[in-house]
């Protein structure tokens, strides 16, 4: 076996944290997880400030902020700011085998020897329902095998993919949150849902024709995250088999989380409310990483790559953005990341602060959600974030947004770069469009996911039995627009 410390790196995209029974969901969907982390150290309060996917895997894969990746937008173009390197790149010259399972082509990805896909996430044509990681492992354990029967050592990324939508887990999941009628045409809590334009063609092509439960589809999700984790299972039980749990670590987190029937954001991953911001961390290995531990302190996903790198006993002269969490494993102490820069360009290009108490979100332009241009709220009065204090509050609002402009204007400096925010200007991707929008109705009129015509085949019935193709989203190819393929989803 290799002297150096393999590394599985198991990134789950889309997955929220206060739907894991690994933190307190009052719904059993991660009993695998859970008892995995039972043996390794847990980190209640991480965050991936810059939202979605191309953003958030450039952080962690990196262990720099959107200043020193220069990197906030899906749809980014290029890659990393120069002198970045990726967690693979630095492994790779340490001696490690590097493999990517479900995630090429993104600029987050760069740097793995190699990268492996597995089928779509789009539902099976003999079931209807999505089998994305049961589809993963095809793929994932051979390579493991392979990768742990080599004469160095391995990284092994995947990227699992089950929380983000179409949420269609195989049976029985799909029913065992849910017990009701979803069809029962008294209920009308999808009715906004079906009403807002630019995703209802997307939501047509997934969800049961008339349905009208919102209960149902977070059934879906919670089913979907459920499903994975019986998935997951198998590679836990796959490195024990191997005789390979003693020198290898596991960590376990995600890219952002979700939002479902929150704030407008339908069933989806846009917005910097906290649903979307606050993911899990896990780390597991046997001997090096205490057992039993949480610990609560905040920290952000950019102190995931320096924390490995310090587990695995690999040395870096990086000058990371983030900072290690090895010691605080070891009961040194750490300074919590108390307030921090949140950003989004998925949907909408807004950027905002953070605090133990206050959240600040700005719009940067007009969204399409029609949301005032600044809100306001008290995380610990107002966790769910509902009411919006700005109007009430402007002493607070002009405070927040100094502190942010002050930080802002220290990373500008440090980092010799405009903020990305205000250089992706055409975030979007459209192509009727070709910078910001310059209203709520414009983003609204602009934007959209989903074929018509095939949602309606679907919902009159006409197509009921068969699957719904592939959509074909206007602004862009985005990895949030349901695409049917890992490597054609960035």
């Amino acid at each position: 076996m290799p002297a150096k410390t393999n590394l599985i790196l198991i990134g789950i995209d889309s997955l929220r944290r206060d739907h894991m029974s690994l933190y307190g969901y009052r719904r059993l969907t991660t009993p695998h997880i859970d008892r995995w982390a039972e043996t390794g150290t847990v980190f209640e309060n991480c965050f991936s400030p810059h939202v979605p996917t191309t953003s958030g895997y450039g952080s962690m894969l990196s262990g720099m902020d959107c200043f020193g990746t220069n990197i906030v937008a899906l749809r980014h173009e290029g890659s990393f700011a120069e002198g970045v390197r990726t967690l693979p790149e630095v492994l790779g010259e340490a001696g490690y085998a590097t493999t990517c399972v479900g995630f090429r082509g993104n600029p987050a990805s760069r740097g793995f020897e190699s990268y492996l896909d597995f089928s779509g996430w789009g539902p099976d044509r003999d079931d209807g329902r999505a089998h994305k990681a049961e589809n993963l492992n095809e793929v994932a354990i051979p390579e493991l095998q392979r990768l742990a029967g080599e004469d160095r050592p391995f990284f092994l990324f995947l990227r699992h993919m089950d929380p983000h939508s179409p949420y269609l887990p195989p049976r029985p999941f799909e029913r065992i949150f849910y017990h009701g009628d979803e069809f029962d045409p008294a209920n009308e809590s999808l009715k906004p849902v079906y009403e807002f334009k630019p995703f209802c063609d997307y939501f047509y092509s997934w969800f049961p024709p008339h349905c009208t439960d919102k209960e149902y589809i977070i059934a879906q999700y919670d089913g979907a995250v459920a499903y994975m984790d019986a998935c997951i299972a198998n590679i836990f039980q796959a490195v024990a088999s191997l005789g390979i749990e003693g020198n290898t670590l596991v960590v376990l987190d995600s890219d952002h989380g979700e939002t479902l029937h929150d704030h407008e954001c339908w069933y989806d991953h846009h917005g910097i409310y906290d649903p979307t911001l606050v993911i899990p961390l896990a780390f597991r290995m046997p001997g090096r990483v205490p057992a039993g531990l949480r610990l609560g302190g905040n920290t952000t996903m950019k102190s995931i790559m320096p924390t490995i790198l310090d587990l695995l006993d690999v040395e870096t002269d990086i000058a990371f953005d983030g900072q290690s969490l090895a010691g605080e494993m070891a009961g040194k102490p750490r300074s919590p990341e108390e307030e921090f820069y949140i950003t989004e360009c998925t949907w909408m290009r807004k950027h905002g602060w953070r605090t133990p108490k206050w959240k600040l979100i700005h719009a940067l332009e007009p969204d399409f959600h029609f949301k005032p241009e600044v809100e306001l709220y008290d995380l610990r009065k107002d966790p769910e974030e509902l009411v919006n204090l700005a109007e009430e509050h402007p002493d607070v609002v002009a405070d927040l947004e100094r502190r942010m402009q002050d930080w802002i204007a220290k990373r500008e400096s440090e980092t010799g770069r405009k903020n990305p925010m205000d250089t992706n200007l055409h975030w979007h991707g459209s192509e009727e469009v070709p910078g910001p929008f310059e209203s709520s109705q414009q983003a609204y009129d602009t934007l959209h996911i989903g074929d018509p015509e095939a949602a309606r085949k679907l919902q009159a019935g006409d197509g009921a039995d068969e699957p719904p193709t592939d959509s074909s989203p206007t602004a862009g190819d985005s990895e949030d627009a349901g695409q049917r393929s890992p490597q054609s989803a960035q």
